[in-house]
Order: structure tokens, then C-alpha cells, then sequence
């Protein structure tokens, strides 16, 4: 049996590859997310879609991705990662090798010296979402663009065309409170309130969408060359954790969490 999902596992990744490759151009594919070597060894047990164990007892985390879900009956994307990596000998490479509050270490992650991130070929797979905690620039620009590869080709979770939530229904946002989502839609207004700046999608606050950030935030916006006033009549394409503060809100906390549709 696990040769069976060994097989697959490597037929998968060598599809997925072949498709992140030909949506990159130059040397080799894993150089932007060519972090620090923080440890290596092989993969004793899949702990969610996310996580894993090592058979030295650390539990690693998928750095910048999280767990796609869609609608009933959609995986949790563990067989995904259980595909890619279970058994198998990893690298892990990120900045720092400091643990999370779980005692996880969060590292890109490489299997059996494929020059692909595991994490780019879940995300080719439409297995995966970009969480825009990258802060690496060429990083971050080649894990969004293995996510476009299974966008535009409808692959796993984006067969289903509710994945990206209509930022003019919000009913169907709220019904993701506490769940990653990606929110997409018309700027109405940009607004500042207090020590919080309002990017709203509608004119009711108390029931339609809204991203929220804050004033300490401003500056890496505007260093990034983003005026968040002039988002206004722009359509953008968000993405981040639902809350519910009236109507359903999604704090930006980073950059990369808004995008200008059709900007590239």
C-alpha cells in the first residue's frame, strides 16, 4: 500500500512541477525560496494538512501556504501532503529555525531533492492557498504564481467556481467566519476611522464587507508603493481570516494579502 501512494505521490509532483515550470522563466526553480538550510530528515507521520513529523520528533509546519477547503465533501488536503512527502527524506529551508507558540518549526519544505517547494507543487495542485506570510519578495511572487497555475486551470479546490467569495454577498463571507478565505470585488470607499483605515465593498458597515488596517500598518503599505486611497474604484482580490464586527471584516496585517485583479 505505501508503494502505491509513493507512486503516486511521485507521479503527482512530477505533473505539478512540469506545470510550475512552465509558468517560470531562468535558472533553477526552488532559488527564490532558497532560505537558510534549517534541518533535514525523513517524514515519520502526517499530522494535518499542514503539519508533519519528523523521525526526530519535530513537528514542522508548512510555511505560507494554508488549508484549502471549499464546499462539502472537499478533502482537508492531508492525502495531498501525505503524497508528496510521507516517508520521504526533507530539507528544510526558512530564515529563522525558531519554533511557533506549538513548538512547531515553520520552514519551505523540499522532498527528495526536488528543486520544487512542497508547498509550490500544493498549491499547483490546487491544494493549498497562499497565506502571504512570505516576506521575500521572489518567494512570495513564485508560490502566487504555482496558486494562478491551478486557478486557471480549474485544479483541485478551483473546479469550484465559489472558491474566491463575491465581496458583494455578504452572507456567503460570513458563513467563513474563522476560516482563511479569499474575498474578491469593487472598492466602494476607502476610509479612515480612529487609528483604522476602512477599505469597504459596501455602504452599509454594520452588513457588508470590509477589510480593516491598521494605522500602524500604513507605512509597509505605502512602502510597497500601494496608496491605500487609490484603491478606491479598483477591483482587488484580498485574502485573510473572516471575523464578524457587524458585518463580516478581514483584518490586513500584510502586503501581500491584497492584490490588484488583472494588475499583472
Amino acid at each position: 500500500m505505501s508503494g502505491a501512494i509513493d507512486f503516486r505521490g511521485a507521479c503527482i509532483a512530477a505533473v505539478v512541477l512540469g506545470a510550475i515550470a512552465r509558468t517560470m522563466t531562468g535558472p533553477a526553480l526552488a532559488a527564490p525560496c532558497n532560505f537558510e538550510l534549517q534541518g533535514e530528515g525523513r517524514v515519520a507521520a502526517i499530522i494535518d494538512s499542514r503539519t508533519f513529523r519528523m523521525d526526530d520528533g519535530r513537528e514542522v509546519r508548512l510555511a505560507g501556504i494554508e488549508t484549502a477547503t471549499a464546499g462539502a465533501g472537499k478533502a482537508d488536503g492531508t492525502a495531498a501532503l501525505s503524497a508528496l512527502v510521507a516517508g520521504r527524506n526533507v530539507v528544510l529551508r526558512a530564515e529563522s529555525d525558531a519554533p511557533d507558540r506549538y513548538g512547531r518549526q515553520a520552514a519551505l519544505v523540499f522532498a527528495d531533492s526536488t528543486e520544487a517547494s512542497v508547498q509550490g507543487l500544493l498549491l499547483a495542485q490546487g491544494e493549498a492557498l497562499v497565506s502571504a506570510t512570505i516576506a521575500d519578495k521572489a518567494c512570495a511572487t513564485e508560490l502566487v504564481a504555482a496558486e494562478a497555475t491551478a486557478r486557471q486551470a480549474k485544479r483541485g479546490i478551483w473546479a469550484d467556481p465559489a472558491v474566491i467569495k463575491n465581496a458583494e454577498s455578504p452572507g456567503d463571507i460570513l458563513a467563513r467566519i474563522g476560516q482563511f478565505t479569499v474575498v474578491e470585488g469593487k472598492v466602494l470607499s476607502v476610509r479612515q476611522a480612529g487609528s483604522v483605515t476602512y477599505i469597504n465593498f459596501g455602504r452599509r458597515w454594520t452588513r457588508d464587507f470590509a477589510v480593516t488596517i491598521s494605522r500602524r500598518m500604513v507605512p509597509a503599505f505605502e512602502a510597497a508603493g500601494i496608496d491605500l486611497k487609490s484603491l478606491e474604484n479598483k477591483r482587488i482580490r484580498v485574502r485573510g481570516w473572516i471575523e464578524a464586527r457587524g458585518g463580516p471584516r478581514m483584518e490586513a496585517l500584510l502586503v501581500g494579502q491584497i492584490e490588484l485583479v488583472g494588475a499583472n
